[in-house]
């Protein structure tokens, strides 16, 4: 009997978390606080945070954490919401802590070289991602290899940033973007450019020329991959981020264009979308009402299974 109330209650718990996790990429802390959960879709707008209070009040939960634990996930984490602070040479003090406790750890060459770009020491960054990558090639969707080609733009020094220095590839000057990648290795560059940018969009605050050429390679290939509603709101990202260039206005004018004309389509796609997230909503609710009846129904058999 106590092995199927238990099923029971976590069958129920389970089908509650799986529909309430739908809306994106979600990052659970070393004591299992939700720090962020990011917008659904593939057009970047960086991780969602929360406000300076509710990160200090993270940063004495995993303290707490670790002095009882000793788990270096803990420190680890404190480590990130220190950066998140912009508190980054704590945090570099920290990571090279754990480092000495724990070396060879992925998240602490990652996040170091991080802290080290946002204080402008882009060199000491770029050996750091390069440490990273080493310990973990294929972290981030393999996609870190435009982290490292954009600090070499930073070393150089360069006033301007082209396609070509970040993702090795340009999509010409014509009013429709040209390109002989296949189709998969588009949508495969585009998930990595998309990676790139949420990371970098949660610290890099407009205008900043870097965002905003990625923005306009990731425009570039949703238009190309007929995904006009990513293109239009990726260009609109990259307008707010400071890229000005006619080619950008003819084809944020060419994907705009197509979803007015598909208007009634790109209506019916956003019903259904409305009519998937009511079904979750729908679902996660009547989770909750059952697993109130079942907890209430059978109370003294359950909290007698704690005793």
């Amino acid at each position: 009997m106590r092995k199927y109330f238990l099923s029971l209650l976590f069958g129920i718990l389970f089908s509650i978390s799986a529909f309430a996790c739908l809306n994106g990429e979600k990052m659970v802390l070393a004591n299992q606080d939700v720090l962020y959960i990011d917008f659904d879709g593939e057009v970047p707008y960086g991780h969602q945070i929360g406000g300076k209070e509710e990160l200090e009040e993270f940063l004495v939960k995993l303290k707490k954490g670790y002095d009882k634990t000793k788990d270096i996930d803990y420190l680890s984490d404190e480590g990130y919401i220190l950066i998140l602070l912009g508190r980054y040479q704590e945090a570099i003090d920290l990571y090279k802590k754990i480092e000495s406790l724990r070396p060879g750890r992925y998240s602490t060459a990652s996040n170091i070289g991080t802290a080290y770009e946002l204080i402008g020491n882009n060199k000491e960054a770029l050996k750091w991602i390069e440490i990273a990558v080493k310990i973990e090639p294929h972290s981030h969707l393999k996609s870190e290899w435009i982290h490292i080609n954009i600090l070499k733009a930073k070393i150089k020094g360069a006033t301007s940033v082209s396609s070509i220095d970040l993702i090795g590839k340009d999509f010409g000057n014509e009013k429709i973007p040209q390109s002989t990648l296949s189709k998969d290795d588009l949508q495969l560059l585009k998930m990595q450019i998309y990676y790139q940018l949420n990371e970098r969009m949660t610290f890099v605050k407009p205008k900043n020329a870097i965002v905003a050429q990625l923005l306009f390679d990731l425009g570039n290939i949703a238009l190309l991959m007929n995904q006009k509603y990513d293109a239009e709101k990726s260009y609109l990202q990259a307008i707010k981020y400071g890229f000005e260039n006619t080619v950008l206005e003819d084809r944020f004018k060419l994907a705009s264009q197509a979803l007015a004309k598909n208007g009634k389509q790109v209506s019916d796609n956003t019903k259904e979308s409305v009519k998937v997230n009511w079904i979750g909503l729908s679902f996660f609710s009547l989770s909750l009402i059952l697993l109130g009846v079942v907890i209430f129904k059978f109370r003294k058999k359950i909290f007698s299974l704690f005793k």
